[in-house]
């Protein structure tokens, strides 16, 4: 793989954590609402029928609802968000060689809660849909940072 295989506006900025490292790379593109995940889909990224695992995008989803909710809170520096719920409806398969994005919409934030929603698509198909609640968990110092 490589860059021209990327999406413009797609960069791999994203917080390592042990979990997505047997995924990389996975990218991601900012904006004033938003934090949209992607990736090029590849054999890690599949089940025994070849097709994107259900755990991956939950955890995606998951990871770029959270990552969101802090951007549109401006609470990078100040705060993480801890999973409350997290449902995902899967609507239909991904396979390898296809750009995978996770598009992710802040529905209401509040001081201490945030909610926000999700598409997932393979090439522009929707291949699935979530939601989740996320506690705002203000950090202390010394806290690693999970963003």
């Amino acid at each position: 793989m490589n860059s021209s295989d990327i999406p413009e506006g797609f960069a791999p900025d994203l917080p390592k954590s042990p979990i997505t490292d047997p995924w990389e790379p996975l990218y991601s593109k900012r904006t004033e609402k938003a934090v949209v995940l992607g990736l090029r889909v590849a054999k890690p990224h599949t089940n025994a029928q070849g097709q994107v695992h259900g755990g991956l995008i939950a955890t995606l989803v998951d990871n770029a609802m959270a990552y969101s909710c802090r951007q549109v809170m401006g609470g990078w520096a100040s705060s993480w968000m801890a999973t409350i719920s997290l449902t995902v409806d899967f609507i239909g398969p991904a396979q390898i060689g296809q750009w995978l994005t996770v598009e992710s919409d802040v529905i209401k934030t509040g001081k201490t809660i945030c909610f926000a929603q999700s598409l997932i698509k393979a090439d522009d198909s929707v291949i699935a849909r979530a939601n989740a609640t996320f506690r705002v968990v203000p950090k202390h110092q010394g806290d690693n940072d999970p963003r």
